[in-house]
Order: C-alpha cells, then structure tokens, then sequence
C-alpha cells in the first residue's frame, strides 16, 4: 500500500477513535480541514514533523501514523 495512503487512513482511524470531525482535528493540530481532507485521501506527503503536529493531539505518536494495521508485527499488536 502507498505510505501516503496508510498514513492517511492512521489518522482518520485516530480521529475517529476520538469522535472527531475533520474541522475539530484540524484545531486541534493547527491545520486546514482541506488539509486533513486530503491527508485521508492519501494526497498529502507530510513531513516527520507535521507527523508528529497530527499525531500528538489526538493521543498518538508519529509512529501509529506509519505503521500498516495489516501487519501482524506491527507495534502493540498482540498478536
């Protein structure tokens, strides 16, 4: 899967984990509703610090945004 992709469907499953609206995302990490709109989409490329703006507000960290949740090794998996 495109990494882009993967990180994009991270976050949108952090956000909604949280109940969250695009728009109150957006506040809550400081950036534009298009912006997440397209991060979700897979047509954004953010760089390892916007990774960290994005995933810290919503109670995650860089890494849960990369990781596939298809990967049986993946972190905090039990499995």
């Amino acid at each position: 899967m495109d990494v882009r992709l993967q990180v994009g469907m991270n976050f949108k499953r952090l956000r909604l984990a949280r109940g969250l609206t695009q728009e109150q995302a957006a506040d809550l990490t400081g950036v534009s509703q298009q912006y997440i709109s397209g991060l979700e989409r897979g047509r954004r490329n953010p760089t390892v610090l916007t990774l960290h703006e994005l995933s810290r507000p919503l109670g995650g960290e860089p890494i849960d945004l990369l990781i596939s949740i298809d990967d049986p090794c993946a972190i905090g998996d039990p499995g």
